[in-house]
Formats: structure tokens, C-alpha cells, sequence
């Protein structure tokens, strides 16, 4: 049953992981886009619009923080044991044990203090304060940029559940692409 519970969650894991990629990949090409316009109308036009900069600055924001939850999914994060992932059995659990308590104790007070204030204040967390706040140069709230960090985190601890419990139950772990080794053909 938890083995069942372990792929079911991993399969979740691997459907969110993609949306986010795409919607690093946006991100970036939003960002290329509104800097190039920039580029194009400051240099060639000589009449540079103001939103560009902000645009491409909060494109990049969403860039980041999705692109580094699919970084996690994939283990292409930085780690300073990097060999600990290939170790198996009773020790292989419990570094994946520590592991995630170490993503907890690290997303865990991201996501409280986005929801929250240290008075338990939804309207003064840090998604409660963008509520009201406007873009400078872009007529949006800035709940829509800020909201890229707690959703980031809750997607990399969706995928530490995911491989956690992958690891504990001795289901087939999701394949983990080397991004530096060539394919072989």
C-alpha cells in the first residue's frame, strides 16, 4: 500500500515537474523577449518603453524558482555529498531520511513566513503584503511575481516526498539524467 502511495506520488511529482519546466522555459523566453525589445527600442527606435526591465526582471524571478524545483526533481541541485544518493539499503534510507529533514527545515519557514507573519497574520506574510502592492512600471499585482517563491518550495518538497518515500519502499526511483555526461547512441 505505501509502495503504491510511493509511485502514485512520484507520478504526481514527475506531471508537476514538467509543468513547471515549461513554465521555466516561458519565464526565459519572456525574459529574452522583453530584453530584447528593450535592446531593439533603446538602441535602434531610441525610444525605450519602461516596462521591459520589470518584466524581464520578474521573468527571471519565476526562471529561478521553478527552474530550481526541477532541478531538485532531477538531482542536478548543488550537494555536497553528491555520492550519498548512490548509497542503498538501511543507510541509503537514512540519508534520505536526512535529507529531507534538511529540505524541511530549510522550505518549511519559506512557506510559513509567505503565509504568515510571526503573528500568525496572513496579511502581513510575504504573499498578504503583495496583495496590495503594484508592479512600479507594469500595471500588476505583485502577488504574481511573489508567489513564484512559496510555490517553488512546495513543489521541491512535493518531490522529496516523492523520492523519500521512493527510496524507503525500494520502488524504482525516477531515472536521473546526468546533465554533463553526452547521451550514447
Amino acid at each position: 500500500m505505501v509502495r503504491a502511495l510511493a509511485i502514485h506520488l512520484d507520478r504526481i511529482s514527475a506531471t508537476v515537474n514538467r509543468i513547471a519546466l515549461w513554465g521555466a522555459v516561458l519565464a526565459v523566453l519572456a525574459m529574452l523577449g522583453a530584453a530584447g525589445w528593450q535592446v531593439v527600442a533603446r538602441y535602434l527606435l531610441d525610444a525605450p518603453p519602461i516596462w521591459t526591465e520589470e518584466l524581464a526582471r520578474r521573468a527571471m524571478v519565476w526562471a529561478g524558482m521553478l527552474g530550481a524545483s526541477c532541478a531538485f526533481r532531477v538531482h542536478a541541485d548543488p550537494t555536497l555529498f553528491p555520492a550519498m544518493r548512490d548509497v542503498t539499503g538501511r543507510a541509503g534510507k537514512v540519508l534520505a531520511l536526512i535529507r529531507g529533514g534538511g529540505v524541511i527545515l530549510f522550505a518549511a519557514p519559506v512557506i510559513w513566513y509567505s503565509i504568515f507573519d510571526a503573528r500568525m497574520n496572513p496579511m502581513r506574510g510575504f504573499l498578504g503584503r503583495s496583495l496590495n502592492r503594484q508592479a512600479e512600471m507594469l500595471d500588476v499585482p505583485m502577488i504574481w511575481f511573489t508567489s513564484a517563491v512559496p510555490l517553488a518550495f512546495a513543489i521541491i518538497v512535493l518531490h522529496m516526498i516523492a523520492d523519500t518515500l521512493m527510496r524507503l519502499t525500494h520502488a524504482a526511483p525516477h531515472p536521473a539524467p546526468d546533465p554533463i555526461s553526452p547521451t550514447k547512441a
